[in-house]
C-alpha cells in the first residue's frame, strides 16, 4: 500500500471510530495518536536499517510532541488508532495487528529485563480501555477487549472481554449469546434503528435495556404470528395488513450527508500541500 493510500486509510478509520472527527485537516493537526503512529513508521524503518540512535531520537521527539511513547522496534499493523494518546507506552518487542484501538494511559509493557520477546502481542480488532496495563510476552487474540484500568498478565482468548486487577474474563462467546445478539440485531433492523452496542455481553445498562426490549418485541411478534395463524386456520380474516414502517429518514439523511462529506474530504486530501 502506498503512502497516500495508507494515510487516507488511517484518516478513514478515525472517522469510523471517533464521532468527534469533523474534517481531514482537523485530524492531521489535532490527533496526536495519528501523528505518533506516522512518526513511528519512519523511526521503525530506521530501526530495521540499524540506524538505532537516529530512530531512538526520533521516537523521543515524538514522545515530546504527542505524549505517546512508541519504541522504534515495535511492530504495528494497519488502521491502528490511539484515541487521545497521552500516556500511551508501547515497548520494543510489542506486536500490534490490524484495526486495533488503544485509549489514553495504556501500557504494552514488559515484566523482565532479559533480552528477547518481553512485550505483548495483539491480534486484529483488539480494543484496550483507558489506563489498562497489558504486561509481558502474552497474546491477546483477535477481537479481545480489555476494560479500563485493568492489569492483564495472561493470554486473552479470541473475542473475550477482560476486566479487573488482575484481569479476569467476564464475557466469553458461546452459541447462546451469539444467537441472542444476532436476533437482537435482526429485530433492530426490522424496526428501523441501529443495533449498536446491544450485544449480550455489553455491560452498559442502557444497551442492556434496549436489548431486553428487542427480546420482548421478538417474543410478542412470535406470539402474535401464532395467534394470527390459528385464527386464519379457523376461517377468520385477521393480520392481513402489513405493519407500517417506521420513518427514520430524518435521522439517517443527516448521517448519510455527513458520511459523504467525510469521504469527499478524504478523497480531496493531498498530502503534498
Amino acid at each position: 500500500m502506498g503512502v497516500i493510500a495508507r494515510l487516507k486509510d488511517d484518516i478513514n478509520s478515525i472517522y469510523h471510530r471517533d464521532p468527534a472527527a469533523h474534517g481531514t485537516l482537523e485530524i492531521l493537526l489535532n490527533y496526536p495518536g495519528m501523528q505518533a503512529i506516522w512518526i513511528h513508521r519512519v523511526s521503525h524503518k530506521l530501526w530495521r536499517r540499524k540506524w538505532r540512535l537516529l530512530s531512538r531520537c526520533l521516537s523521543t521527539f515524538s514522545r515530546w510532541l504527542t505524549g505517546v511513547e512508541i519504541h522504534p522496534g515495535a511492530t504495528i499493523g494497519d488502521r491502528f488508532f490511539i484515541d487521545h494518546g497521552m500516556g500511551v507506552v508501547i515497548g520494543e518487542t510489542a506486536e500490534i495487528g490490524d484495526d486495533c484501538t488503544l485509549y489514553h494511559g495504556v501500557t504494552l509493557g514488559g515484566t523482565t529485563w532479559q533480552a528477547g520477546k518481553r512485550h505483548p502481542t495483539l491480534g486484529n480488532n483488539v480494543v484496550i480501555g483507558a489506563g489498562a496495563q497489558v504486561l509481558g510476552p502474552i497474546t491477546m487474540n483477535d477481537g479481545a477487549r480489555v476494560g479500563s484500568n485493568s492489569v492483564v498478565v495472561q493470554d486473552v482468548p479470541k473475542d473475550t472481554t477482560v476486566v479487573g486487577i488482575p484481569g479476569r474474563i467476564v464475557a466469553t462467546p458461546n452459541a447462546s449469546n451469539i444467537a441472542q445478539s444476532k436476533r437482537r440485531s435482526e429485530m433492530a433492523q426490522k424496526y428501523g434503528f441501529d443495533a449498536y452496542a446491544v450485544s449480550a455481553d455489553n455491560p452498559d445498562p442502557v444497551a442492556n435495556a434496549i436489548g431486553q426490549m428487542l427480546d420482548h418485541m421478538h417474543l410478542m411478534d412470535s406470539k402474535v404470528q401464532e395467534v394470527c395463524q390459528a385464527i386464519q386456520t379457523m376461517g377468520g380474516s385477521v393480520c392481513t395488513d402489513k405493519l407500517p414502517e417506521l420513518d427514520v429518514e430524518d435521522f439517517s439523511d443527516a448521517e448519510l450527508a455527513a458520511a459523504k462529506q467525510r469521504e469527499k474530504a478524504i478523497n480531496e486530501f493531498d498530502p503534498i500541500i
